[in-house]
């Protein structure tokens, strides 16, 4: 390339060329310029700066192709050429190596940053038991002053009342005895006066018996003269006289002891007025204080007898019987007839205006006609006794009218006040009988519901009888134990009582109908019994025609009614059978016993019943042994218990032994011996014998040792008790009664140890697909289908749809604790527990290869069924069985076990944390390991309380807090107490719901919970364990905490395969 010419360019200096100059020539013009001194630039300097440039471009342009030119290759290209690729790899790995050292930096970076939030959690958490702590002491110190000056102003006070108390003590002294003086002088004056009194009462009798003697001389002397004097006309008249006299004394004498008795109706009216029993009155009572009104003597009595009297005046009726007719019965007997204004259901229409929701139990057809015809009797009865209380034509005279016109109208007045007294009479009648029929036909559809319940209930004693005494088609059974024989018993007479109140409530009618339904119930019983079907409690079909028609013919209510009852008397009882019970425990089981994990859970349930047996037992030997000493023995019971013992041998025996059996036990030769009187203690110790031989052959080996022991113990204690006791009579009856009695002790506990062997060999079936199905099925049997799962299983619903709400929560939570978790071999560091306090070491997790159960797959229903077992057990509220959903009825007791050591894990967690606060707070020199032997021994103080006592208070959880510092150090009587009380405030606080630091140690247990749930018991559950309850220092809980939640992992899955499909269905 040749070297370009230089080019010179003229540039007018006019202002308009300049204007049309790029600026970047303008520019480098004004810095020549410049730099020139101020002058333009020459032609020189401007071709020097081109050849300048060109020079600088023509070294550009040598080095751009020397760059591009082809270098020659040499013999080494090819080993060149792999030495680059080797630095490449090694760049590359090199590479590797740098991206996995920034990504180690950055997991142990995020670990760093969690173990500075965590540990920014506990100086927070810290610094508010701190504040608590201090200000709990700057109360009680407060407190103290207080008491302080409460003791000295007390003293003060004290001192000051001693002295007016002997102030006022002797003033009292001398207003006593003048009291005393004054009662005396009064005491004499009143004796004086009674004593003026009794003479003068005595005078005036005196008076009184002289005046009406002479009165009666003078009468018998006018009739003397009138006598002498007049003839027989007069003679007549005065005799009528005399009798007008007598009468008028007699209706006078009459009238006066009627209103002293029976009070007249104006009186008897006043009475029930002064009650306050109105319509008014009752709507503003509660219900309560208005039972108690009306249940009061004085309220009964009072209407009693104002109704009483409306009775004696209701007109006659209409078939041509007499008022003297209807009162014929009252003058036999008070008590032989039935009142016509019924006296508590008269008061009923009180309360059914007042409270009709709290009376009535529905709101149809017939309870409205109810409430309508009460308030419509309410209204009359109260405007009759309002019409007797105002006078019936009072509210209507004239006050002006003077005497003469007075006397005119009076008689005027009487005829239309008896008019409208009569008329509001028949009113309030006419109500009351429309009343009572509704009242009575509310009452029918209660009597028939009473007596359904009654039935259905003696339909159920009968089937459970003949499940457990396991009856035959002709009421037979050819194995009764005493235990059946006392089942029996006690099912006769809650059968016999509940026909007495079938009796009284509907007559023959209902005992008809009582007995067709039990019969019902046996034949469906034995025919399910046949087919092989599932034995369900069937409940009779109960329908109970009551009616107050006289055409006898159902009302219209009755026939709905009827038909309800009907079709919800055939709906299943859901409880569920010993049966699935047992499959459930041996489906929970991990191998084992069945009874397992919730031995502890039914304790008080088995407690219960072993009480129930123990005293039905008591009553059956009572009963036999007072069959025996009679004058004439009864040995029929003894025969049976025999028969009891040589049929269950044989039943246990191989067949080789079967005929020894009989053979050996008699009951012909036995029952002779007994019946000649005999008592032959000897036959009968051979049979006893012979029979505890027979037990221990068919016993298991390893207790043949223990057993022979235990038998020739009771041998002898029999024939010590024989030959001590004077009285033959008693001394048989005992030995023959302990004797049976452990025998037949020992055959059961050798069958229990059969049918254990028997189920242990059916696990294998029923731990599979069986047990599973079975439970299905009965499930099914019990609520219906899955397609009516949102009807039948409404607690189900709820706890589902609840568990849904918070699902997709919880397990991002316990999928971002897994995120943030420790590698295998990396080292638990130490957890500040406190701010001021030392670091506690999180406690041993076991390696990754250790077994445990589970962990949740994420799975849609295996997910939502350990998510809601979790909110079932974390409430705070005691799990109740109404509460509890329908599918996990069959664990209600194992849930709510596990609440139970959820809870005891957050009142272990906060004691600790509270003692270890206090304990820094007082010295804050102490050392680690003295505080970890102190927070060791609270933990194993309280571990052994709440386990040995659940029931334990606040009290005995402080006296474990207390005795487990006082290893810290000895300290003063004062500040013991002073301790004691900071420890007690502090635990009292952080106990309550609603404080933080309760939310914050239940929240860390729910995230331990979780973690297994959700995790798995292996190392991995363990870890989100540690790493949950180190946050409260807690980590000496986790295995509590994993043993509880391993009970919640073996029923979610076993849940899950039996209700599934209810489950899918309501999800």
């Amino acid at each position: 390339m040749g070297a370009r010419e230089p080019v010179a360019m003229e540039i007018p200096v006019e202002e308009g060329a300049a204007a049309r100059v790029p600026p970047r020539i303008r520019r480098r013009l004004l810095e020549g310029r410049t730099s020139g001194g101020g002058g333009p630039a020459s032609a020189e300097e401007i071709e020097a700066k081109l050849k300048e440039a060109d020079h600088r471009r023509q070294q550009f342009y040598d080095w751009l192709s020397c760059k591009a030119r082809k270098k020659p290759r040499s013999p080494s290209c090819s080993s060149q050429e792999e030495d680059y690729g080797q630095c490449l790899e090694a760049k590359l790995q090199a590479a590797e190596q740098k991206r996995l050292s920034l990504l180690a930096k950055a997991q142990n970076r995020l670990a760093k940053l969690d173990e500075l939030r965590q540990a920014k959690e506990k100086e927070e958490l810290e610094t508010r038991v701190k504040t608590r702590v201090r200000q709990a002491e700057e109360n009680r110190m407060r407190l103290l002053h207080a008491d302080m000056q409460r003791r000295a102003a007390l003293k003060d006070r004290t001192e000051r009342s001693l002295v007016q108390k002997a102030t006022s003590e002797s003033k009292y002294t001398e207003r006593v005895r003048s009291a005393i003086l004054e009662k005396r002088r009064l005491m004499h004056i009143q004796q004086a006066a009674m004593t003026v009194s009794s003479q003068r009462e005595a005078e005036r009798i005196k008076l009184k018996e002289h005046l009406e003697s002479k009165l009666q001389r003078a009468k018998r002397k006018r009739a003397e003269y009138l006598k002498q004097r007049g003839g027989p006309c007069s003679s007549a008249h005065a005799d009528y006289i005399k009798h007008a006299d007598f009468l008028s004394r007699k209706l006078a004498r009459h009238w006066r002891s009627f209103v002293k008795s029976r009070k007249t109706t104006l009186a008897l009216s006043q009475a029930y007025d002064a009650l306050g029993i109105n319509e008014k009155s009752v709507k503003s009572m509660p219900f309560e204080e208005l039972a108690m009104l009306m249940g009061s003597p004085t309220a009964l009595e009072a209407t009693k007898a104002l109704l009483d009297r409306f009775e004696r005046q209701v007109p006659p009726s209409r078939d041509g019987r007499t008022r003297v007719a209807a009162k014929r019965p009252a003058i036999t007997s008070e008590t032989s007839r039935l009142s016509r204004y019924s006296l508590r259901v008269a008061l009923c229409a009180y309360m059914i205006l007042a409270h009709p929701s709290a009376v009535l139990s529905g709101d149809g057809e017939q309870e409205k006609l109810l409430m309508e015809s009460a308030a419509n009797f309410v209204r009359e009865f109260e405007l009759f006794v309002k019409t007797i209380l105002e006078g019936p034509g009072r509210a209507s005279r004239q006050p002006s009218l003077d005497a003469t016109e007075s006397s005119s109208c009076q008689k005027s007045y009487d005829v239309a006040g008896q008019s409208k007294f009569k008329t509001r009479l028949v009113n309030f009648d006419k109500a009351w009988c429309t009343y009572l029929y509704r009242f009575v036909v509310w009452k029918v559809k209660d009597a028939r519901s009473l007596e359904g319940d009654l039935v259905r209930a003696a339909c159920k004693l009968e089937l459970s009888m003949m499940q457990t005494c396991k009856l035959t088609a002709d009421g037979r059974s050819h194995n009764l134990t005493h235990d059946m024989k006392a089942i029996q018993k006690q099912v006769s007479d809650d059968r016999k009582l509940l026909r007495e109140k079938v009796q009284h409530l509907s007559g023959d009618a209902g005992i008809e109908r009582m007995d067709s339904a039990l019969s019902d119930a046996r034949s469906k019983f034995f025919e399910a019994k046949e087919n092989g079907s599932p034995l369900a409690t069937p409940v009779a079909n109960v329908s109970t025609p009551l009616s107050i028609n006289s055409s006898g013919k159902l009302p219209p209510y009755e026939v709905n009614v009827s038909s309800e009852t009907a079709s919800s008397s055939t709906s299943p009882v859901n409880l569920p059978t010993e049966n699935e019970q047992m499959l459930n425990e041996m489906l929970h089981e991990d191998g084992g016993a069945i009874a397992g994990n919730s031995n502890d859970a039914r304790t008080i349930k088995k407690d219960f019943q072993d009480k129930v047996r123990e005293t039905m037992e008591k009553a059956f030997w009572d009963v036999v042994t007072d069959s025996m000493r009679r004058d004439k023995p009864d040995y029929s019971q003894l025969i049976n218990l025999v028969k009891e013992v040589r049929d269950s041998l044989h039943d246990l025996a191989p067949k080789g032994w079967k005929e020894e059996i009989y053979e050996n036990i008699d009951l012909e030769i036995l029952s002779q011996v007994l019946e000649s009187g005999s008592q032959d203690t000897q036959y009968l110790g051979q049979i006893l014998q012979y029979s505890l031989d027979m037990v221990r052959k068919l016993s298991a080996a390893a207790k043949d040792d223990e057993m022979k022991a235990s038998h020739d113990k009771l041998l002898s204690e029999l024939a010590a008790s024989s030959e001590d006791n004077d009285n033959a009579i008693s001394s048989f009856v005992i030995a023959v009664i302990k004797g049976l009695r452990f025998t037949l002790e020992e055959i059961k506990q050798l069958q229990v140890e059969v049918s254990k062997a028997y189920v242990q060999l059916m696990q294998p079936t029923i731990k599979g697909s069986a047990g599973v199905e079975y439970l299905q099925k009965a499930f099914g049997d019990r609520y219906g289908p899955p397609a009516n799962a949102s009807a039948s299983l409404p607690v189900t619903l709820q706890w589902i749809s609840a568990s849904k709400s918070i699902v997709d929560a919880e397990w991002r939570e316990h999928l971002g604790s897994l995120s943030v978790l420790p590698a295998a071999n990396h080292a638990q560091p130490l957890v500040t527990v406190l701010r001021a306090g030392h670091g506690a070491r999180t406690a041993a997790v076991p390696s990754a290869g250790s077994s445990g159960l589970p962990e949740c797959k994420g799975e849609k229903v295996d997910k939502l069924v350990r998510v809601g077992l979790l909110q079932l057990i974390s409430g705070m509220e005691g799990l109740q069985l109404q509460s509890t959903p329908e599918s996990f009825h069959l664990n209600f007791l194992r849930l709510r076990t596990v609440q139970g050591q959820f809870q005891e894990v957050i009142v272990i967690s906060t004691s600790m944390l509270v003692l270890r606060q206090v304990l820094m707070s007082e010295n804050s020199k102490i050392t680690p390991p003295e505080l970890e032997t102190v927070i060791s021994e609270l933990f194993g103080a309280l571990v052994k309380l709440l386990d040995n006592s659940p029931e334990a208070g606040t009290e005995e959880i402080v006296e474990a807090m207390m005795s487990a510092s006082a290893s810290a150090g000895s300290l003063s009587d004062a500040k013991i107490q002073a301790r004691r009380q900071i420890i007690t405030r502090v635990v009292l606080k952080s106990l309550q719901a609603d404080d933080v630091v309760f939310k914050k140690v239940s929240r860390a247990v729910h995230c331990a919970f979780r973690g297994v749930l959700l995790g798995g018991s292996s190392a991995k559950g363990q870890k989100l364990v540690d790493a949950a309850l180190r946050l409260i220092g807690a980590g000496k809980l986790a295995d509590r905490v994993v043993k509880a939640a391993e009970v919640l992992i073996r029923v979610a899955p076993v849940s899950e395969k039996v209700h599934g499909p209810w489950y899918k269905a309501l999800a």
